[in-house]
C-alpha cells in the first residue's frame, strides 16, 4: 500500500516543472532569475556585473556565471530595476524593470545590445561552440528573438512563441530560438512540440547546455525516465554547478529506482541552489521512503515544508509525513 501511495505522489510531483527561460520554482521570498545572451542568441560566457536598484538606490550587485545566469534571492515584493553592465567596449548598458511577488520567482532573458562601432571579440570561441556564437544570424531574426524575449518577460507567452517561430522561419539554424521556443511550449505543457524544438536545437549544437536541460525536463514530465536521465547526465557534465540539472537528473533517477544516485543528485541540487530548490527535498524524502530510511525521510519532508510552506507539494509532503507517523 505504501509503495502504491508513493508512486501516486511521484506522478503528481512530476507535473509543473522548472525550465530554463521561463521556469517556476517555489521559494520563500521573491526571487529574480535571469540569463544574458549574446546578440547572436548564445549565452554569455564571461562574468558580467548585474545591479539591482529600487527607488532608494542600489540594493545588490552580482556577477553572472559562465553560462550567463544570475540570481537575486530573498527579495521583498515590489518593482526593481535590473542594470546590466557588460564589456562597455562591446555592449551598451541594458536596463529592465521587473515586478517581484512574494513566494514566486521572476525571470529575465536579456539579449545584450552590441555597440554599433564595435565588433565582437573572437577570444571566447574556444570556450563556447560556434553555434552559440553564431555570427550568421540575420538582423531580422535577431530582432524577432529580442521581441520574443521582451514578450516573455511580460508574460505574453503567445506573442513570444509567435516571434520565436518568425525568427526560426528567417533563420532555421537559430539555436537559441529553438531552445526558447521549446521552453515556452514546455510552459504550456505542449510536450511533444517542445521536445521537437529542443531536439532541433541539439542537432545544431550537441554540446549546448540549455536545450539538454529543457529536453530533460520535458522527458521527466512525459515520465520517460531512462531517456531523461541520459540527457540530464550530459547537462550535468556540461554544467556541474547547475542546481536545475542536478535536481531533474535526481528526479529521473528516482523514477528509475536508482536511489543511491538519485539521493546524491538531489542533495547536490539543494546544496547548490538552497531554498529555491526545496523541491529537491520533497523528492529526497520520497527516495528515503523507498529505501526504508524513515528518519531521513521525515527530516527531508519537514525541511521542505519549512523552506516552502506554500510550495506546490506542501499538501503532498504533509500527507506523506502523516503516513510516517
Amino acid at each position: 500500500m505504501r509503495a502504491i501511495l508513493q508512486r501516486i505522489f511521484f506522478g503528481l510531483a512530476t507535473a509543473g516543472f522548472v525550465f530554463l527561460c521561463a521556469a517556476s520554482l517555489a521559494a520563500q521570498g521573491g526571487t529574480i532569475r535571469g540569463q544574458l545572451s549574446l546578440p547572436g542568441g548564445g549565452p554569455l560566457n564571461e562574468a558580467t556585473r548585474i545591479s539591482l536598484e529600487t527607488s532608494r538606490g542600489v540594493k545588490a550587485t552580482v556577477y553572472t556565471d559562465n553560462q550567463g545566469h544570475f540570481i537575486f534571492p530573498g527579495l521583498t515584493p515590489g518593482t526593481y530595476q535590473v542594470i546590466i553592465e557588460g564589456d562597455r567596449s562591446r555592449f551598451d548598458t541594458t536596463t529592465a524593470y521587473v515586478e517581484v511577488f512574494p513566494n514566486s520567482p521572476a525571470f529575465l532573458n536579456i539579449v545584450l545590445k552590441e555597440k554599433k562601432s564595435s565588433k565582437a571579440s573572437k577570444g571566447g570561441e574556444n570556450s563556447v561552440s560556434v553555434a552559440e556564437l553564431d555570427a550568421n544570424v540575420p538582423a531580422k531574426a535577431k530582432k524577432e528573438f529580442e521581441r520574443a524575449s521582451a514578450a516573455a518577460n511580460e508574460g505574453k507567452t503567445e506573442q513570444a512563441i509567435t516571434h520565436l517561430r518568425q525568427a526560426i522561419a528567417i533563420y532555421p539554424h537559430y539555436l537559441m530560438a529553438h531552445n526558447d521556443l521549446g521552453a515556452q511550449l514546455l510552459g504550456q505543457r505542449k510536450l511533444d512540440e517542445a521536445a521537437e524544438e529542443l531536439h532541433k536545437a541539439l542537432e545544431i549544437d550537441p554540446k549546448a547546455f540549455n536545450p539538454h536541460l529543457n529536453l530533460g525536463i520535458v522527458l521527466v514530465q512525459q515520465q520517460k525516465f531512462s531517456e531523461a536521465a541520459a540527457i540530464l547526465k550530459v547537462a550535468v557534465s556540461l554544467n556541474a554547478s547547475s542546481p536545475s540539472a542536478r535536481m531533474y537528473n535526481g528526479i529521473a533517477l528516482e523514477g528509475l529506482n536508482v536511489f543511491d544516485e538519485a539521493e546524491r543528485e538531489l542533495k547536490s541540487a539543494h546544496e547548490l541552489g538552497g531554498a529555491d530548490f526545496a523541491k529537491a527535498l520533497f523528492h529526497l524524502g520520497q527516495v528515503y521512503m523507498n529505501t526504508g530510511k524513515r528518519e531521513q525521510a521525515v527530516a527531508a519532508l519537514k525541511r521542505y515544508l519549512r523552506e516552502a510552506p506554500g510550495g506546490p507539494h506542501a499538501h503532498q509532503a504533509q500527507t506523506l509525513l502523516d503516513t510516517l507517523k
